[in-house]
């Protein structure tokens, strides 16, 4: 390779990183504001409770629906073009929230949002697994997860500050400045375009069952466990396993059932990744609620409070990326899963008067193996499938942990309205409280350790990556 190719390869990857970064930091950062500024945007549309969820929900429903489906066809028609739509989109949807008028418009914006969220986040770590070698795929992945976890430690200070200052429209559009220029970097910077699976079929019938069914599942999960809530969760079951027969028969599936039964590192780092949010994305919501109501904490002390979780996580990726790299990922992943399980554990035991240093203290302790599994565990899961397959893999990233973070959240719902019910939480009900957070812990716990079984599981058959991408491939 000749010293200019060199340099080209190089400013390659640092605009991959930085373009796939910057769209790692969008989600959770506008999550975190948006969840923030809910109650000035309440005030400003008249809006419920119920309607306020929709401005949250939404996103996350229309995101979960096409993570799989754009990440296929990336696959087909390029990473790249994908992922810059995707940005561009994001850019211009948030300039529309000037003219949001109602809750229904602003709803409407969030939607394509959550699209536009699909098409860049079901392609940046197939970017990054497309440009980056082996040996340094895991520290660049470890870089990109830590700017989720940034996002979310800025969300909460920023997007508080922004919505305090300059109105909660400020929180979108501040970022589109810097989409747009990072939209322009991707059409200067970076040459290749990377669609190994140029040439199959898209599977449109495919990608409208797996949308349905993730949809029913997601919704139903969110209303448990009311009846409505357990029809749509059995429509979404029922409509997930006709989407998996019907894979069996497509030439060109959208998701290759052969393919992650035999793949079983793929198969079970999957498995670890569902768990694992499953097990952990509630925590931040019974603790938010325990600080304010039962400690008494204002809702800045009790934010400041939690930072130590996602600030712990985002020192601790990019170590235990560069880790991966060097040693098997799936036994560092397995290692943050138990430090996770061990926090768990010790929550179940916090009474009203837990002192607030070992809250803090456990949460570090979680953001600790949160840190340690995160980037171990997706470097596994992109080092185990073929280059025409990265755009899928890259999806199913994206689908197991929003799908956790929603079985998560209705499993803490459900416990609420078991032990507490339509009541309001106060003095009357703190024990009941107490009670029901502590048996969400217990439940959080045991599928904490179901997820470490999972995710050893595959350290048999997990060794260093075994596909080399050499030089010359990076710009197909």
């Amino acid at each position: 390779m000749t010293q200019n190719q060199e340099a080209d390869l190089l400013s390659t990857r640092r605009s991959v990183l930085f373009a796939a970064t910057f769209a790692a930091f969008l989600t959770p950062f506008l999550g975190s504001s948006v969840n923030l500024a809910l109650p000035f945007i309440g005030k400003e549309f008249n809006a419920g409770a119920v309607g306020l969820g929709w401005v949250a929900s939404s996103f996350i429903l229309a995101s979960a629906m096409f993570l799989l489906p754009f990440g296929r066809l990336a696959d087909i028609l390029g990473r790249k073009k994908i992922f810059s739509a995707g940005l561009l989109l994001f850019s211009l949807s948030s300039v529309l929230v000037i003219f949001c008028h109602s809750l229904v418009s602003l709803i409407a914006v969030r939607i394509i949002q959550g699209i536009s969220s699909a098409m860049y986040f079901s392609t940046s770590l197939a970017i990054i697994s497309s440009v980056f070698p082996p040996g340094e795929r895991g520290r660049a992945m470890g870089i990109n997860i830590t700017a989720v976890y940034l996002g979310l430690s800025a969300g909460p200070v920023l997007g508080g500050f922004l919505t305090r200052y300059l109105g909660w429209r400020s929180i979108f559009l501040v970022l589109i400045p810097v989409g747009l220029a990072a939209c322009i970097m991707i059409r200067m910077k970076i040459k290749g375009d990377w669609a190994e699976a140029k040439g199959d079929k898209f599977d449109a019938t495919g990608a409208i069952l797996y949308a349905v069914s993730i949809a029913a599942f997601m919704f139903g999960f969110s209303k448990l466990p009311s009846f409505y809530g357990w029809v749509f969760l059995a429509i979404g079951i029922l409509s997930g396993i006709v989407f998996l027969v019907f894979e069996r028969y497509v030439p060109d599936p959208l998701f290759s059932i052969s393919d992650f039964i035999r793949n079983r590192v793929f198969a079970f780092s999957s498995a670890a990744a569902l768990i694992h949010y499953a097990a952990t994305s509630a925590t931040g919501f019974f603790i938010s609620l325990y600080l304010q109501y039962i400690l008494g904490f204002d809702v800045r002390m009790a934010g400041l409070i939690m930072i130590s979780q996602p600030v712990l996580m985002m020192i601790i990726s990019p170590f235990a990326g560069r880790l991966s790299d060097k040693y098997n990922p799936g036994v560092i992943a397995s290692a943050g899963m138990g430090l996770t399980a061990a926090g768990l554990i010790a929550l179940c035991f916090v009474t009203s008067d837990t002192g607030t240093g070992q809250i803090i203290l456990l949460l570090m302790i979680m953001g600790t193996g949160f840190g340690l599994f995160s980037s171990p565990n997706s470097n596994a899961i992109m080092s185990s499938v073929e280059k025409s397959r990265l755009g899928v893999a890259s999806g199913i990233v994206g689908t197991m942990r929003m799908t956790g973070q929603m079985i998560s959240m209705g499993i803490a719902m459900m416990i609420l309205a078991l032990f507490i019910g339509n009541k309001p939480i106060s003095p009357d009900t703190h024990d009941e409280f107490i009670t029901g957070m502590r048996t969400g812990f217990l439940i959080f716990s045991a599928l904490c350790i179901l997820g470490i079984f999972a995710s050893l599981a595959r350290n048999n058959k997990l060794k260093r990556p075994a596909v080399i991408y050499p030089d010359s491939d990076l710009r197909k």
